[in-house]
């Protein structure tokens, strides 16, 4: 699959978009110098063939930025362009290259899997041969085949989510945009759900994944931006965003809240002096360390020679959920600015 980019090279590019929205109230024209600004500069560049994770809290501008690349917003300003198209000069030509699924299935449960994806195919002006072709096609790739002639009723939450994954690929998008694909999921569900978003990269189309599931774009995505208040404050990769937050930690769990404030003073001696942090409730202990390995021996060897009893001892890594904290000041569920667009 032979994928469509920007002069610059990339699959979606994003440059200093603006979008506002009226705030409650307010009279008026959408947009113009007026209201609040729901992107603020946005920049974004995914390369082709890719998995881009779009993380933020919520109210950040993650949807909003999902709906102007997708021509469903205008915006005021800035410049964006997806599968080498200009999104506010060409809407409708984008349209025809790119593919959506929202933070539910839109699948008429009515209608068996086969029937929902000839049901798009026709109204994708396939004409009844190709949408029965198609639809074959999809059900196979999407591992659907044996429940194609059940009603989607009857399917698992994340069943339902493949075949909304596969009526989005009716027309072969070069890029397919997730909004929170796996939402109200289980695990189970979610590792089905991946396993599609995994095979539709090997074939060449290009992802913009959004979720508030952290290990959902550790698992799947290369590159990740993360957004806060319209604008892109990180972009990186998974890993390298992690190291911004610090190396290995150790961590301790004390099996008896008395030896905490013992447990402190060991992991800070071993530490090195380092920012230690205890979360007494927890009777949880952790500290960055140097020498992963050596820090883990000396605390296990100091504990049990001073007949401290622990109930968890081991080496972290930091996680997407640390960088959250440290970029943004809170995690992805924050629910006082709620994300609202004309």
């Amino acid at each position: 699959m032979s994928v469509s980019v920007s002069a610059s090279g990339y699959a979606v590019l994003a440059e200093g978009v603006v979008k506002r929205y009226k705030e409650k109230g307010q009279k008026g024209k959408q947009g113009g110098d007026g209201g609040k600004r729901a992107l603020d500069g946005f920049d974004l560049a995914v390369r082709p063939g890719t998995v881009h994770g779009l993380l933020g809290p919520n109210g950040a501008g993650k949807t909003t930025a999902v709906r102007v690349l997708a021509t469903l917003l205008r915006y005021e300003a800035g410049r964006a362009e997806v599968a080498g198209l200009d999104v506010a000069r060409e809407p409708r030509r984008v349209r025809s290259r790119i593919g959506l699924t929202g933070q539910y299935a839109a699948v008429d449960e009515g209608l068996t899997g086969r029937q929902n994806l000839e049901m798009f195919g026709r109204l994708f002006h396939l004409g009844n041969r190709r949408a029965r072709q198609r639809a074959g096609e999809l059900l196979d790739r999407f591992d659907l085949t044996e429940a194609a002639d059940r009603a989607a009723t009857e399917y698992s939450g994340g069943m339902r989510r493949r075949l909304d994954l596969a009526s989005s690929m009716i027309l072969q998008p070069d890029v397919l945009f997730l909004d929170e694909p796996t939402t109200g999921l289980d695990p189970r569900g979610r590792g089905e759900v991946w396993e599609a978003v995994r095979a539709l990269v090997a074939g060449g189309t290009t992802v913009l994944l959004t979720t508030q599931y952290l290990e959902e774009a550790d698992r799947l995505a290369s590159h990740i931006t993360v957004i806060d208040r319209g604008r892109a404050i990180a972009d990186d990769t998974p890993d390298a965003l992690k190291n911004r937050v610090g190396g290995d930690r150790i961590e301790v769990v004390a099996a008896d809240p008395g030896d905490l404030d013992a447990v402190v003073k060991t992991v800070d001696r071993v530490a090195g002096g380092g920012l230690v942090v205890t979360d007494t409730p927890a009777r949880r202990v952790h500290a960055q360390v140097a020498d992963r390995v050596a820090a883990l021996t000396e605390v296990a060897r100091s504990l049990q020679d001073d007949g401290i009893a622990v109930e968890d001892i081991g080496l972290r890594r930091p996680s997407l959920d640390d960088v959250f904290l440290r970029l943004t000041g809170h995690g992805t569920e924050n629910h006082d600015a709620p994300e609202v667009a004309a």
